[in-house]
């Protein structure tokens, strides 16, 4: 009975504490593609893909590793802690092609892409206020940002490949 109120005591805390969930899940995610990969036969291992794997796993705990100082220090910026939380909750729920938009959101954000020249003429274009900053994600400009997204990316990857029971029209098949 105890373990079962401690698990809804959790996930109580966890919904009033996003910063928390984020750091578990990502570092729950961590630990099962370290168990994952140390599970292989060592012929396997000795691969180059088998190689390749490993490295990859490493990379993407030292680019993470910012995200998770900023979440224990609750300083993760409000618009990034959100969006986090919802792929979050999102991957947890199964729901990986709504996941997938949230991080695109994150990255990329949902601005106009101005293609080309902007300002031809000498009369302003009705389109261009779709063109200003606060439809632009700015995450991308910074390098440490960058790095730890391209890990939450790998990691929503990798718990993808780990759902199985998951209907395929809720995930993000690579092409």
């Amino acid at each position: 009975v105890t373990a079962n109120a401690n698990i809804k005591n959790n996930s109580q805390e966890e919904a009033v504490d996003p910063p928390k969930k984020i750091y578990r899940y990502f570092k729950s995610l961590i630990r099962q593609w370290e168990d994952t990969l140390a599970q292989r036969p060592e012929s396997q291992r000795r691969t180059a893909a088998g190689k390749n794997e490993t490295k990859t796993l490493k990379q993407c705990k030292d680019y993470i590793r910012p995200l998770f100082h900023l979440c224990k220090s609750r300083q993760l910026e409000p618009d990034l802690q959100t969006h986090l939380f919802n792929i979050v909750t999102y991957c947890e729920q199964g729901e990986f092609v709504k996941a997938h938009d949230a991080y695109m959101d994150v990255a990329i954000g949902r601005a106009a892409w101005p293609i080309g020249v902007t300002m031809v003429g000498i009369h302003a274009r009705s389109g261009r206020a779709k063109i200003e900053s606060s439809n632009v994600a700015h995450v991308m400009n910074s390098e440490m940002h960058r790095k730890y997204l391209t890990s939450v990316k790998r990691l929503m990857s990798f718990a993808q490949k780990m759902r199985p029971d998951v209907d395929p029209s809720k995930k993000v098949m690579n092409l």
